[in-house]
């Protein structure tokens, strides 16, 4: 039941079986793993018979679309893509694959800097057994956030990951999918449905693996861009009445931050 998924098995012609790569011989002999029985509905890797859904190609990641799915691009101050988010309602899963050596094992490394991180910034971690094995939960503190009394606040984390084959899949749930029974099935759907595609160039292990974001996404981000850079210098020109000039646009400009990496849901 918990085995490896197959590979997809089309009988090959003579010419074909001769045009097979080292390679790809290698991976076809490549032994089922222990981590491999948390993926056994997913996540999944590009090689594998694949059920059917609507996803998005995304270079190494092709991720699940839904009617109230929302893609947003994580990315640095210099335009570099560090992750893809799926936000669906009240919640929303952050995705990363990396590479890895083709031997089980680089979540539980990356699970224990984790936790380093997470206590080293003042914050609490659980260890729990869940859909995808060994996992994290986490109350990570919120800089800037206090109570009155002073208290720090924090927030509810979920760090999930699965080894697959030559790859690493982590995710970090926020909001209710991290602390709700019933939300928290909704997201591992959405992390199972996905696909990893790790591709034949050598990358060394640890290294996250390249993120395409698609030329129409692309052009909608852009529009997208255009429309709230003009909202915001319309809002700053014309204040309402009653507001001193820039009061009422803070708001919008600091969602706009978030939502300027957002694309639309796709169709």
């Amino acid at each position: 039941m918990f085995g490896r998924r197959g590979k997809k098995s089309e009988k090959k012609s003579a010419a074909e079986a001769v045009e097979e790569t080292p390679l790809a011989r290698a991976r076809a002999e490549e032994p089922a793993k222990e981590a491999d029985r948390h993926r056994a509905l997913g996540p999944w890797d590009a090689s594998e018979d694949v059920p059917e859904y609507p996803r998005v190609d995304l270079g190494c990641l092709r991720v699940p679309v839904g009617e109230r799915t929302q893609i947003r691009f994580d990315m640095m101050r210099n335009e570099q893509i560090v992750g893809v988010t799926l936000i669906n309602d009240t919640s929303a899963v952050q995705v990363q694959a990396f590479a890895a050596p083709k031997t089980s094992g680089l979540w539980d490394e990356l699970r224990e800097e984790l936790r380093e991180q997470v206590t080293g910034q003042g914050g609490k971690v659980e260890d729990f057994d869940g859909t995808f094995g060994p996992e994290l939960r986490a109350l990570v503190p919120v800089e800037g956030r206090t109570t009155e009394d002073g208290r720090q606040l924090g927030q509810r984390m979920r760090f999930i990951g699965v080894d697959g084959p030559r790859w690493v899949l982590r995710g970090v749930i926020r909001g209710e999918g991290a602390v709700k029974p019933e939300v928290m099935a909704q997201v591992e759907e959405v992390f199972q449905k996905i696909v990893v595609v790790r591709g034949d160039e050598p990358v060394p292990p640890r290294e996250m693996l390249k993120i395409v974001v698609p030329k129409e996404i692309q052009e909608q981000i852009k529009a997208q861009r255009a429309q709230q850079a003009a909202q915001r210098k319309a809002a700053q020109e014309a204040p309402g009445e009653g507001e001193a000039p820039g009061e009422g646009t803070a708001a919008p400009e600091a969602d706009s931050a978030e939502q300027d990496r957002t694309a639309p849901p796709a169709s």
